[in-house]
């Protein structure tokens, strides 16, 4: 395992330093990251969302079933069904426990989906900082190679002050250089 370390630690050095060396790059990753999570946490709430709407219908289900059961207790009583009265009087109960525990969970459904919503908003957040970082990076990046493209170019250009000042001279070589030819050519001619 040892030499399986030391080639996992190599490499995520590398990764790093290749990172550190092009910063646009692990701007992009970051903001594919942030993509993702955003992603995420809309499946979340989604899922949320639909969890605390069949809450609700349990909820609006186990009412019914509370206002009915509450109906058959007051029933029995006029007809003097004590006996009745008490078992209605305890499914009515239950429902009631049944009840609560469902609205709880409808509120913890409830808070998580704000608990999301509100992480939704920073990702959102974040998301739009390290895009304008991205496009400040790409902007300085462009700057960069232009500039570059221009000072390279400057070298090559003949029509750079630096080239410009050695024309004439190069001129004058030129002459010189044909003009002697000539001269040797006519020497040798002459003789």
């Amino acid at each position: 395992m040892g030499l399986f370390d030391d080639l996992s630690r190599f490499l995520e050095n590398r990764l790093e330093e290749f990172l550190r060396n092009n910063p646009h790059l692990e701007l992009e990753a970051l903001l594919e990251q942030l993509r993702q999570q955003e992603e995420d946490t809309l499946r979340l709430i989604a899922d949320l969302q639909l969890q605390e709407k069949r809450s609700q219908e349990e909820i609006l289900s186990t009412a019914q079933e509370i206002q009915r059961w509450h109906i058959r207790v007051q029933k029995a009583q006029n007809a003097g069904r004590q006996d009745l009265a008490a078992a209605a009087q305890q499914r009515e109960a239950a429902l009631l426990r049944e009840g609560n525990q469902r609205w709880g969970h409808m509120q913890g459904l409830k808070e998580r989906i704000n608990q999301s919503q509100e992480l939704l908003r920073k990702i959102q957040v974040r998301r739009q900082e390290v895009q304008a970082k991205a496009a400040e990076a790409q902007t300085a990046r462009a700057k960069a190679q232009t500039q570059q493209r221009l000072e390279t170019n400057g070298w090559s250009n003949p029509t750079s002050s630096y080239s410009t000042g050695f024309d004439d001279l190069e001129e004058k070589f030129r002459r010189w250089e044909t003009e002697d030819e000539l001269e040797q050519m006519k020497r040798n001619l002459g003789k």
